[in-house]
């Protein structure tokens, strides 16, 4: 049986062949992977729409999340972004059948994962550990007298216990005014905000999880190599590559027996593998 070169034909059919393997074998993984990824996209929109109504103060009261919870708030902007960052790369990953990308949304699962109970944590120890006295204090030396002045206007008090204590000048907050003060109106809202928050960001914790597992245990079964394993069409071997292959090895032959001997070898290998006849230098 004579052995002849593959053709660049061959090489398309089998890589087809091996593509359609592939696929077939990787389809639970990627639904599972497409599925997961779906999941973190979600929630890592409705998390940046939340951010950003929030600073761009579309709600009632949302003034007082960006004065008295920055840095919570920074910390969930920066989580949701990352999460959609990193949904991106998961969708790159999976609808290019990338385990490069895939392996990079991977580990950025992680990273969004610490982000996202970051928030949760600071809010809920917040809430827990005496939050009366955190407010306070916050009331006292954190705000300064633009703080105070935009809190009192959002919650139509005045001072904070009245307006004779640590109170901001306004056109509605002065030394006779009947307005309350805002003690008893911040506290309530804190108590309500940081709830929902802690409990929005640890109720995500289990599915962002499942998320997290999905990508670890899945993502190496997309496809079973990097690439489509493949040499590429150029650098692939063809009939005129054999014929300077031949002629090469005709020149050493020539070199050691003779033109006599390389000649007839030559013809012979050229027969068997169905090469054009060259002429033998």
């Amino acid at each position: 049986m004579t052995w002849r070169p593959a053709s660049v034909e061959y090489h398309e059919s089998w890589e087809k062949n091996l593509n359609m393997v592939v696929q077939v074998q990787g389809a639970p993984f990627k639904v599972i992977l497409f599925v997961a990824n779906l999941l973190l996209s979600l929630y890592s929109l409705v998390a940046m729409i939340a951010c950003l109504l929030t600073w761009f103060t579309t709600w009632q009261h949302a003034d007082i999340i960006r004065i008295a919870n920055n840095p919570e708030l920074v910390l969930s902007t920066l989580a949701a972004s990352l999460g959609m960052l990193t949904s991106v790369i998961g969708w790159a990953g999976i609808l290019l059948n990338n385990r490069t990308f895939l392996a990079v949304y991977t580990l950025l699962t992680w990273v969004t994962f610490a982000f996202l109970v970051t928030p949760g944590y600071i809010t809920y120890r917040r809430y827990s550990l005496n939050l009366e006295g955190k407010i306070n204090d916050m009331w006292a030396n954190a705000l300064g007298a633009m703080g105070r002045m935009r809190i009192q206007n959002q919650l139509e008090c005045c001072g904070y216990f009245s307006p004779y204590v640590e109170a901001t000048v306004s056109q509605t907050c002065y030394a006779r005014s009947i307005l309350p003060g805002c003690k008893k109106g911040i506290w309530e809202y804190e108590e309500r905000i940081l709830s929902n928050w802690f409990k929005a960001a640890f109720a995500l914790v289990p599915v962002h999880i499942c998320v997290m597992l999905a990508a670890l245990m899945c993502s190496n079964h997309v496809t079973y190599r990097f690439g489509k394993g493949m040499m590429p069409e150029a650098y692939r071997l063809n009939v005129g590559s054999m014929a300077v292959i031949m002629d090469q090895y005709a020149n050493q032959l020539a070199e050691q027996y003779g033109p006599e001997v390389a000649g007839k070898v030559l013809e012979q290998s050229k027969s068997s593998l169905g090469l054009a006849q060259t002429t033998a230098r």
